[in-house]
């Protein structure tokens, strides 16, 4: 295997803990939880290990600045601008959406982080990101274009360790449950169980895609990032486990089962969920256990990916 560069800032490895509460409350499986919203790095999240080999690719290319992207409240766009601050880069970020007239959340924590904003819609946001990356460029600085949720085959890395990391850890779940969107998280970990030797089954719980088309774009970024690490291997859309039965509402919508995820993980275990990511995978998680997909005298290991700054966001502070 290629021995990667990577920047090692992540609190690494983040605990795998036990939720005897809520497997009681909800009278399945026994649940654990992967605690990836300890990642350490502002506030923490799954963001945080893809950016251990991003800003490691930036600093092999000479970059000065690191450019994204995202919505508002873009959990990426915090952590990345964190990472940005920490290395002493400047960092841009597109953010598409209405600007709100307070800040607050993640949006709050970007400009803390010294950010500088670019506002634009999500109809345009590829096309303001090239512009942004350009006009960065003429102005003599030398940019890195982090890409969208950090998924890229060297952003993906991060979850190929993680799998790694866990299989050290000792633990082996029936399933592993996480929410799945830009696809970087769930491409690294399909690659990282091949890799390691891992039997559980993968189940993604779609944010905001189409099954295939999240099925096609997950299975693509792990044979880039295998082909990456020199153990170059073949996926298909069938090697990936997606549920997209969740996201109808759309992104960052808070129905029902957000609601109830959330207020379930914080008065049974004292675990804060996000409204957007960790909110909807929990939320479908606890429907499937309900529905006998995941049966007693199994073990599910939820994977936190982390987000809780959001929901103290305008947006969401009244629906819970």
């Amino acid at each position: 295997m290629i021995d990667i560069p990577r920047l090692r800032f992540a609190h690494l490895p983040t605990p795998v803990e036990e939720l005897p509460r809520l497997s009681s409350v909800l009278g399945g499986p026994q649940i654990l939880i992967k605690r990836d919203d300890q990642t350490g790095l502002a506030f923490g999240g799954n963001k945080t290990r893809k950016l251990e080999f991003l800003l490691a690719e930036a600093k092999a290319q000479n970059a000065d600045t690191i450019i994204t992207a995202g919505a508002v409240q873009s959990n990426h766009c915090r952590q990345t601008a964190a990472a940005a601050a920490r290395f002493g880069l400047k960092c841009l970020l597109v953010l598409f959406g209405d600007k709100p007239e307070q800040k607050s959340a993640n949006l709050l924590l970007d400009e803390l982080f010294n950010a500088e904003i670019v506002w634009t819609d999500r109809a345009h946001r590829d096309e303001v990101l090239q512009q942004t990356y350009a006009r960065v460029e003429t102005q003599g600085h030398r940019p890195y274009l982090a890409p969208y949720g950090g998924s890229s085959p060297t952003g993906a890395l991060g979850y190929v360790f993680a799998m790694e990391e866990l299989v050290q850890q000792g633990f082996h779940p029936d399933w592993i449950v996480f929410a799945s969107s830009s696809g970087g998280t769930q491409a690294g970990l399909v690659l990282g169980a091949r890799l390691f030797g891992y039997p559980a089954g993968l189940l993604g719980i779609s944010i905001d895609e189409p099954q295939a088309v999240l099925q096609e774009r997950c299975a693509e970024l792990a044979v880039k990032a295998s082909e990456k690490l020199g153990e170059p291997m073949g996926f298909t859309a069938e090697d990936v486990k997606v549920n997209s039965d969740y996201c109808a509402a759309g992104y960052g919508v808070v129905t029902d089962l957000e609601r109830e995820a959330v207020k379930l993980f914080a008065k049974s275990e004292g675990v804060l969920l996000d409204p957007v990511y960790t909110g909807r995978a929990a939320g479908g998680m606890i429907d499937l256990i309900r529905r006998g997909l995941f049966k007693k005298g199994q073990t599910v290991l939820f994977w936190h990916t982390g987000g809780s700054p959001a929901l103290f966001a305008d947006k969401y502070q009244n629906q819970f």
